[in-house]
Order: structure tokens, then sequence, then C-alpha cells
């Protein structure tokens, strides 16, 4: 089953790419935030990912951030897919508001050793694994490069934010917390802890991230609890850990998940969103790279093709312009870029990752002149159409130095077209889209039709 572990496009610049979520810039006041199927534990990305994890982390947050925004504002906008929402840019803060009602996880394990705090907080004598607190506590910890917990005095001793912030974070996060236990009580569901990010818009303290979602959270059966409290099913990431747990080895944590294990965490996933929402999650059988491109070429935040021009140094940038221009008419992404095949050459697999990952279809052509490299140097590298268009001053230039951009290494099949209209034409078909084509054979019709009147009227004088 293919499953969303990234997302890659030229037309999209990459803001963030973290644990699970990654941030593309939408416009000056929006990102795009695409929930992949990556699960972490323990600080670190196992190298199995987990089918529909993404779209129901986002679905799910996306349901939530609509059933709390009596209590909070957040930066939730629309989805535009299962997997990606438009969100409002915000200034993150940088804590987590952990949200406690039981004693269970690291808590308890550390409670066993006979520490009677949870992240400073006190906690009674005489607590049992996954028993209730009196109250639910807020445990704030810092995101830094290893999280720490940190008190509500060193918040505000530290600089992290002040103090009516913090204040207003902590009431919010325990409204919020409230909200969940009660919604999904109604769901025969225990929400046990969870963790609330929030960020500042214009001033104003928003939700951010995700909530209540099997990532951010801990769930039980309401009815396994009660039936017996220390072995109650986790409905969330929980059931991971703990087989990485089980399996540690002096050498450290797994960092695969054996089949029977991934499909498990997907399966609770879905119930756990289907339970909450009462709808089921159905997503169509496409490829999900596939499916979010699409979605984002119909929201208008993607266009069907992207053509990258890469050039050998700036004063290629004149000649890669008017191939632009051209290109642009057939309503077609442009990305341009510099680098030289023999100077910074190899950088090439670096600065074309997208290129080489992307989702969407990529054409690139390659401006540099005199002894050319860059042609074979981007066509070796990456798996789309390379066209050269060598800049050209002159006949002479074009006589002297043609050979080295037709003369191609084996396996590096990069094409030549020395007109930069025909160089810009080539790409865009390069692309293959149903659409492209249309215009095409609408284009050359129209060549035809011209060609007809023009010859009517020769013939008629």
């Amino acid at each position: 089953m293919d499953c969303l572990t990234h997302f890659f496009s030229p037309q999209l610049k990459k803001l963030h790419s973290g644990k699970v979520r990654e941030s593309f810039k939408a416009d000056e006041n929006h990102r795009l935030i695409l929930a992949t199927d990556r699960i972490s534990s323990f600080d670190f990305v196992l190298e199995t990912p987990v089918p529909y994890k993404g779209a129901v982390l986002n679905s799910l947050s996306a349901w939530w951030f609509e059933k709390t925004l009596d209590i909070c504002p957040n930066h939730f906008v629309k989805s535009l897919d299962p997997s990606m929402s438009l969100v409002r840019e915000a200034e993150p803060i940088r804590l987590e508001m952990i949200v406690r009602a039981y004693l269970t996880g690291s808590a308890w394990r550390k409670y066993e050793k006979g520490e009677r705090t949870v992240s400073g907080v006190p906690v009674p004598d005489d607590l049992t694994k996954n028993a209730p607190f009196p109250e639910p506590i807020v445990t704030p910890t810092t995101k830094e490069a290893s999280d720490r917990p940190i008190s509500a005095g060193d918040i505000v001793k530290e600089g992290w934010i002040s103090e009516a912030i913090y204040r207003k974070m902590h009431d919010i996060s325990l409204k919020l917390f409230e909200r969940g236990r009660t919604v999904l009580a109604e769901r025969g569901i225990i929400l046990v802890d969870t963790k609330y990010e929030f960020g500042l818009i214009d001033g104003e303290v928003v939700l951010i991230d995700e909530i209540h979602t099997p990532d951010s959270s801990r769930f039980w059966l309401k009815d396994a609890w009660e039936k017996n409290p220390k072995t109650v099913e986790q409905l969330d990431k929980e059931f991971v850990r703990n087989y990485l747990m089980e399996h540690k080895t002096p050498s450290g944590y797994p960092l695969t998940l054996p089949e029977e294990i991934v499909s498990e965490t997907s399966r609770r996933y879905l119930e756990l969103y289907e339970r909450i929402t009462g709808k089921e999650l159905v997503l169509p059988p496409s490829r999900p790279q596939t499916r979010i491109t699409e979605n984002l070429i119909k929201a208008g935040f993607m266009k069907e093709g992207c053509v990258v021009i890469v050039m050998g140094s700036p004063s290629d940038i004149p000649h890669a312009e008017k191939m632009a221009e051209r290109i642009k008419t057939y309503h077609v992404a442009v990305n341009m870029r510099i680098v030289s095949a023999h100077k910074n050459g190899e950088m090439i697999p670096v600065l074309m990752e997208d290129v080489i990952y992307s989702a969407d279809p990529v054409c690139v052509i390659a401006v540099a002149g005199r002894s050319n490299g860059l042609g074979g140097a981007l066509s070796a590298n990456l798996p789309v159409p390379v066209i050269n268009c060598p800049p050209f001053s002159d006949k002479t230039d074009l006589m002297v130095n043609i050979n080295s951009s037709l003369m191609m290494p084996s396996d590096t099949p990069a094409l030549t077209v020395v007109d930069p209209k025909n160089a810009a034409d080539a790409a865009v078909l390069c692309l293959n889209t149903p659409n492209l084509k249309k215009a095409f054979r609408l284009k050359i019709a129209h060549v035809k039709m011209e060609l007809d009147k023009a010859n009517k009227e020769l013939q008629e004088r």
C-alpha cells in the first residue's frame, strides 16, 4: 500500500519538515500543513510508515478545531485534502501544554520508582496504574532539541512568554480538555491526557498544530477501563511505544515495525476517527501524492505542471526569462535556479530534491553556454526530461560550442533545442498532461488553418 511519507513539488516552497508534518508557503499570511504517515516515538521517526495515519490526524484535527472555536480561536482555515490543511500564519509559542487526567505512561513508570510529582506537579500517594488524578493537571514542556518539563515560574523567569499569556494558555488548555472529555465520554471514550500548542496572530493567543488526535493524546475505551483499569486497551500511539519498549535491546529501540503492528496501529487510528466523528474516513484509491496534487490544483495552489529552468550563472537570466514568459502563457508554473556543473555540481541532488521526488509533472531546461556540462549533469541526476537550450550569442558561438550540448555521455538522455521558443514549447509538451496536449492540438490546428487561409488568398490573386 502506498503511504504518504513525503510530498515534493518545485511549485511549493517548503517552510519546515518536522517528525510528522511538513509546511509549505501558501501566501504571506497562510501556509499549507501536510500530515504524513510517518510515525515517531521517543524522539525519533521510525522507518515504517502507518497507512492512513496522516489523513486521520489532519481530518480529526479539522473536526476538533471547528468544535472548539467558542473556547479559543485557532489557525485552521479549511481542509484542502484529507491529509492537508490551509492555516493562518502564527508566531509559535515554543511550549507544549500537556494536560493529564490519569496516572499512566512515563508518569506511572516514574511513580512506581517513588516519584510523587509529575513534571513538578505534586500527586497523591497510594495511586495505582491508570488511576485518575483528583483533578486534571497541566504540565508544560519546552519545545527544544530535547523537550524538558518546565514550571510556570521558570517559563516566565526564562523569558519564554509573559505570565499573562501563560495564564491564558493554562486556562484555555483546561477548557479544551474538559470539552474533549465531555464529547468523548458521549462516545464511550476516555481522554486520558493530551497536549496543546499555541501561537500568536496579531497578538492574540490561538490554538495551532493539532488537537485531540491519537498522536497528541491518549484514549481508552470507557467500558474496558471500568472492567480492568490496569489492562485497558489504548487507541492511540501508546500501542507503538509499548511495542518499542518490549523489543528494546542494548543498542536501542527497533527502527522498524512488523506488518502486524503497522496494520493494528492503522486500524486503531481509523477506528478512533470513526468513533469520534461518526463518519468513515473514505479515501480515493489513487496514490496519496497524486490525490494531494489534484486537490492543490483544484484549490489554486499548484498548476498542473512545472518547468524548472536551471542556469549555469546569473548572466543566463535574460535568456531564461524569455522562455519563462512563453511557458507561462500555457498556465504552467515556472521555477528558475542557478547551479554550475563545473563549480558546484555536487549540489545538484540537494538543490533539485523536489524535482527528483516531485509529485507533479516536471521538465527541466538547462541554460549554460560554452562547454555546456550542465545539461548532462542534470540529466544524469534527474528522473525527468532535460532540454539543453544554450544562450548562444551569435552563429559563431553556436557553431563553436553546440557539440557540448549535442554530445552526451551514455545514460544521460538530455535533448537539445537551439531556439528558446521551441525549447519552451518542448518543455511544456514534455509535461504530457491532457489539458496541455489539448492546448497544443488547438495550436496546431490554428497554424494549419492560417496556412490554408494564406494559400487560398494566394491562389485567388
